[in-house]
């Protein structure tokens, strides 16, 4: 499959799921194509002016109504609430998990006033950032996601955890661990248990070696959030491109690396 091909299809897919959301009179291009386009950005992973340079100079033929860069990312921004609708279903067992991302060196710390991200540990070694945590269903998807600065303890995410009480039994490692209390849905599993944890391992590395997701050049944190937003809901629809994949030991296998750019 083609670039052009892969982004004329992948369009028609976000267009069925958007079918129901109205255009706006003014607007010159349809919510559908601002979606489209977010998507790419979060699968390229680079910044946002090398996005707008390969997008423009490639494939301006496909996006005719393209704005100037910067009203485009303000489009990215007023439209991420449309990421919800890709947002998977809950099921009976989830997995969840942080996942630090960086922001500046941490040589840089403290230098600018304007400065978003905090410091904290990430794979044991210091970031300078936000840290993401997010809530997968048994197929591998992603069901909900969080934000917080990189210095917060896993346990900030529990409102998360609660919002499922219902609906899931959530596998977590001990850093969720609280010792005020933890959710009635949270299951912590001490290391070596519960193997069904390492999907969301692979989706973190693939996020990591395809989208460069373990660092990001945001320097305003609405945006920050905007690009978490679009590549939550990016990864499940490439994931689920061809329809779940399990193997005849019920074994699923997700991937993203064919649609590298």
């Amino acid at each position: 499959m083609t670039t052009e091909n892969f982004i004329i299809e992948l369009f028609f897919r976000i267009d069925e799921e958007l079918k129901n959301v109205e255009k706006h009179p003014q607007a010159k291009m349809y919510p559908s194509e601002v979606v489209t386009i977010a998507f790419l950005f979060a699968l390229k992973g680079v910044g946002n002016r090398a996005f707008y340079r390969w997008l423009k100079r490639d494939y301006q033929s496909i996006f005719p109504n393209l704005p100037e860069r910067t009203r485009l990312f303000r489009l990215f921004l007023s439209h991420q609430h449309l990421t919800a609708e890709f947002l998977a279903s809950p099921t009976l067992m989830g997995v969840i998990d942080a996942y630090g991302i960086e922001l500046i060196h941490p040589v840089r710390e403290g230098r600018s006033p304007q400065q978003v991200g905090r410091k904290g540990l990430s794979n044991h070694r210091w970031i300078v950032g936000g840290k993401l945590c997010l809530i997968l269903n048994q197929d591998g998807l992603v069901v909900a996601w969080e934000a917080d600065t990189a210095n917060v303890h896993d346990t900030t995410f529990h409102p998360l955890i609660e919002q499922f009480d219902e609906e899931m039994i959530i596998l977590a490692d001990s850093g969720f661990n609280a010792k005020a209390g933890n959710p009635k849905n949270l299951k912590l599993c001490r290391r070596g248990t519960w193997n069904v944890r390492m999907v969301i391992e692979t989706l973190l590395s693939m996020l990591t070696l395809v989208n460069h997701f373990k660092r990001v050049g945001h320097r305003v944190w609405q945006y920050f959030k905007m690009r978490l937003a679009y590549t939550m809901a990016m990864f499940n629809v490439l994931a689920s491109w061809y329809g779940l994949q399990y193997d005849e030991n019920g074994v699923l296998h997700l991937s993203i690396a064919e649609f590298s750019l």
